[in-house]
């Protein structure tokens, strides 16, 4: 029960204070204090991210997040150590020969402004976020509950294991930024087993989806256009219409042909272009993704949205910019893992075992998974079902709190059946 309340407390400070991704900076900085007093060897800045392979991070963004959380006391040794950089690495070795474990947890928010409605609950119990327009509407706040409810755990039971556990607290999972930073860190090359999961999603509270599939690929795009401004009254002539070239962009990639092979999707989500309505516009801005139910149908709508930016590029005679601001891929579940999790969801009479159920969206501890099956590794992510009062990513979201207990549970089930002396 104490280690539930203690949940519980954190889930809800970690829920006042959301911080988008690239800028959690004071979120890191809860998590590595919490963990230091435990004990664990903590990794941070381009010990676990590499900045070779960051994507959507916004510079204004991220010195915002360190000057709130010098603002909340967050001392210049553990800034100057994330050097820019958010998210950590927290490692137990138990000094015994045995496989390495790593448990991943995403940690930051989604941009949406929560509701103000008298029945929400972060409004009853004073939780609500500080910030406007910034909410934990995914549940990541009780992910990271859970990880420092397992870190715990680990603490108070260090002499029962074999092996060395990592919890990876990633940053940007939000339009799926961080995780390919962090995998290409190499803090996962040493490892046999990783284990991931989502609350909610698609289960109801006591419902565990032990193999979910159709984990999307996905590509997110940003492309710039820049053209010349002119006068459209006295010389319209003299400009390159930006917006033009955006606009059009944006009807032909929602045009293009789905593929016959499996399920694929598009959306032009931003556009943004123009200065003035008696101005040629010199910029045009589409915010676009793409996914896929495997890597090659992603790669062909990929090449497609390309394609038509640049040959509409080309045709309004604009220069083009092209970013690729997050990525994830599929996951096929390892039948080892599914085995060993479907073990311990045994041992709960109140949880229902559902061996699948489609996901049909996409996420990039994908990218971590598969990096750890490149090298002869297992791998698994799952479900821990939870009622909602709203969907995630809308304003009035929230989970089922008794499900951070689940999720301590099943964790340390895993690790006792794979790193037991």
């Amino acid at each position: 029960m104490k280690k539930y309340e203690e949940m519980i407390k954190l889930r809800r400070e970690f829920h006042k204070y959301p911080e988008t991704g690239w800028a959690e900076f004071y979120t890191t900085a809860k998590i590595v204090n919490f963990l230091k007093e435990l004990k664990f060897n903590i990794k941070l800045g381009t010990s676990v991210i590499n900045p070779a392979f960051v994507q959507g991070r916004d510079i204004k963004i991220v010195n915002k997040g360190i000057a709130f959380a010098k603002e909340q006391g967050v001392t210049d040794d553990i800034l100057d150590l994330m050097d820019g950089y958010t998210g950590c690495v927290a490692e137990l070795d138990t000094g015994r020969i045995g496989p390495t474990v790593a448990l991943r947890f995403d940690i930051d928010c989604v941009n949406v402004n929560e509701s103000n409605i008298e029945t929400h609950k972060p409004n009853q119990e004073n939780f609500r976020s500080i910030f406007q327009g910034l909410m934990h509407a995914c549940g990541h706040d009780g992910h990271m509950a859970i990880g420092l409810g397992v870190a715990r755990w680990l603490s108070d039971n260090r002499s029962q294991f074999r092996g060395k556990i990592k919890l990876l607290f990633q940053p940007a999972e939000e339009g799926v930024r961080g995780a390919t930073a962090m995998a290409e860190s190499g803090i996962v090359n040493d490892v046999d087993y990783f284990l991931g999961m989502h609350l909610g999603f698609i289960a109801k509270s006591g419902e565990i989806v032990i193999n979910p599939s159709h984990f999307l690929c996905t590509t997110k795009f940003d492309f710039r256009f820049y053209g010349i401004p002119a006068h459209a009254g006295a010389a319209p002539e003299e400009g390159k219409n930006a917006l033009a070239a955006a606009c059009n962009t944006a009807i032909q990639m929602l045009g293009i042909s789905r593929s016959g092979k499996g399920m694929s999707r598009i959306n032009v989500g931003v556009i943004q272009a123009g200065e003035g309505r008696n101005v040629v516009p010199a910029y045009g801005c589409l915010q676009v993704e793409v996914r896929g139910e495997n890597q090659g149908i992603n790669k062909y709508m990929s090449d497609q949205v390309q394609r038509i930016a640049q040959g509409n590029a080309y045709s309004f005679d604009v220069k083009l910019e092209t970013e690729i601001m997050g990525e994830a891929i599929d996951l096929t579940n390892d039948k080892e893992l599914i085995n060993v999790l479907s073990n311990v969801v045994d041992q709960y009479p109140n949880l229902q075992k559902i061996q699948n159920r489609s996901f049909g969206g996409s996420e990039d501890a994908t990218i971590l998974a598969r990096k750890v099956q490149s090298h002869g590794g297992k791998a698994i992510y799952f479900i821990i079902g939870s009622d909602l009062k709203a969907g995630h990513h809308q304003s009035e979201f929230d989970f089922d709190e008794k499900q951070l207990i689940t999720g301590l549970n099943l964790y340390t089930g895993c690790l006792l059946s794979l790193l037991k002396k």
